[in-house]
């Protein structure tokens, strides 16, 4: 996975084996929360 940074109120992410492939576009916010549930293990596996 591939996150970019530095484009103000978003957050695109790819897939690093594709790169040439689509790309999800997260808020800040809802990505910041994503990030925060993923490190305290509060995501279904």
């Amino acid at each position: 996975m591939e996150v970019a940074s530095g484009i103000p109120g978003v957050v695109p992410v790819r897939d690093s084996k594709n790169p040439h492939g689509p790309a999800l576009v997260f808020g800040t916010a809802a990505w910041s929360s994503f990030v925060t549930a993923a490190k305290a293990g509060d995501l279904p596996g």
